[in-house]
């Protein structure tokens, strides 16, 4: 168990040799054409754990967070918490906060340019300490994912805005007001971020239109153990009563279905037998069936465990990423990966993101079929994959490029791998645990560029 330490000291730590892949110099070799077997546990949902983090702003008192997968992403967050002025420890996959006071309610870009998720503490500190001023996020180029939608909620519950030099400042000096909120389009972190707002807010808040998500139903339960009065939360409208003040909790996070969905592929592209531990598979029903109708064989073992097998050919199928419970924006990237192997032509159609088929020119530089027109990418297959040298362009974009490496021909060799780490913890360890033939490789910063360079922006 990891000594429990200030996440300051643990992230000055990696900079100096402790987890060295976080400095973003690191790649992927992998030697392809191995079924993989055995078991692998599931870790902790990214997308649940940073709201979950950027809600112990919303208390002064102690909240403890189990389960919290120790990826770059939540890495920046506590980072994060810690210049706002909350105290943050660290024991293994345990996160204890106490925001005690908070002195700087403010998300400087040094610290998020890297991170779309910087945007969850706006409403938080706006409720707590009536103002914030927070960078306009950073994260994946997959597209316009406008902070707009979270700036025109909290105006609605009374809060004064204003956006300049890449900041977002927002004002509620006397407090917020609950109010009707219709938005436009589903956001998840939008629900999230004003969920955590209108906590503190005095009245009602009702939320239209809200995200489904299984990470917003897991913040909404830590946050009731914190003393909110929420109901609604998994369905479109979310009816918020507001209290005067929030206290500690602990919660542990829900498994990280984007994972879990990312090792069912890895396993029935190799053709193996692979048992994924510790998720929720109610949370993956549309990919679930998705993944059977491909002609992989999908079973419930036991509780929380999902198994994977491959016998016959695997089919082409249509699919199109939607909001949840639909087909996962997330897992589109590795189920193309995936259609490369299948017999047919599979229609893969992006609705949520317009930008998110950059792994197709990395995946037909290895051997795949695929055409690309506007929101739809064409898969013909299947195609016999050979290993190459890739760029990771994005996160879940690196995970498609190492599946397809897992069933390549010869070697694979991925840079950039900082992406993947962003949100997958520890992915080559858990691969080659089950057989996979994955290394992780340093290597120097080329010429003239910094080690903390990042264009995941």
């Amino acid at each position: 168990m990891l000594k429990r330490v200030p996440a300051a000291e643990r992230w000055r730590r990696a900079e100096t040799g402790f987890g060295r892949h976080w400095l973003h110099l690191d790649k992927f070799e992998i030697q392809g054409g191995v079924p993989l077997a055995g078991e692998i546990a599931i870790s902790g949902a990214k997308n649940s754990a940073l709201p979950a983090l950027a809600a112990c702003l919303l208390t002064a008192e102690t909240v403890v967070l189990d389960r919290i997968p120790p990826v770059r992403d939540i890495h920046t967050m506590e980072q994060l918490l810690e210049h706002a002025g909350a105290r943050v420890t660290i024991d293994g996959e345990r996160v204890t906060v106490k925001a005690g006071a908070i002195g700087n309610p403010e998300a400087p870009y040094d610290l998020v340019k890297t991170m779309r998720a910087s945007s969850l503490v706006l409403g938080p500190l706006v409720a707590r300490c009536g103002r914030a001023r927070v960078s306009v996020p950073g994260g994946c180029a997959i597209g316009t994912r406008p902070i707009n939608l979270h700036v025109a909620g909290l105006e609605q519950l009374g809060a004064t805005t204003r956006q300049e030099h890449g900041y977002i400042e927002a004002e509620a000096p006397h407090g917020l007001e609950g109010a009707e909120v219709h938005f436009d389009r589903i956001t998840v972190t939008g629900t999230e971020d004003l969920l955590m707002a209108a906590v503190l807010a005095r009245g009602e808040t009702v939320i239209h239109n809200a995200a489904c998500e299984p990470e917003v139903v897991d913040l909404a339960a830590l946050l009731t153990k914190m003393g909110a009065n929420i109901e609604g939360a998994g369905t479109s409208v979310i009816r918020v009563k507001g209290v005067a003040a929030l206290h500690g909790a602990r919660h542990a996070i829900i498994a990280d279905r984007i994972e879990t969905g990312t090792f069912l592929i890895a396993g029935a592209m190799t053709r193996g037998d692979l048992r994924v531990t510790g998720c929720e598979p109610d949370h993956l029903r549309a990919f679930i069936a998705k993944l059977s109708s491909a002609g992989a064989e999908i079973s419930e073992p036991d509780p929380g465990t999902l198994r994977v097998r491959t016998a016959g050919k695997l089919r082409s199928v249509d699919i199109t990423t939607e909001e949840h419970p639909g087909f996962a924006t997330d897992l589109q990237a590795q189920f193309m990966a995936l259609m490369t192997q299948a017999e047919g032509i599979s229609i893969i159609t992006e609705t949520i993101f317009e930008n998110r088929f950059m792994h197709a020119l990395e995946l037909a530089r290895m051997g795949a079929n695929i055409r690309l027109e506007g929101r739809q990418a064409m898969v013909a297959g299947p195609m016999r994959l050979s290993g190459a040298q890739v760029i990771a362009s994005d996160l879940r974009a690196s995970a498609s490029l190492v599946l397809a490496g897992l069933a390549a021909q010869g070697e694979t060799v991925i840079d950039r791998v900082y992406h993947i780490d962003r949100g997958y913890d520890r992915i080559e360890t858990k691969l080659a645990d089950v057989g996979a033939r994955i290394r992780r490789v340093p290597q120097s910063s080329p010429a003239g560029e910094s080690a903390s360079h990042d264009d995941s922006t």
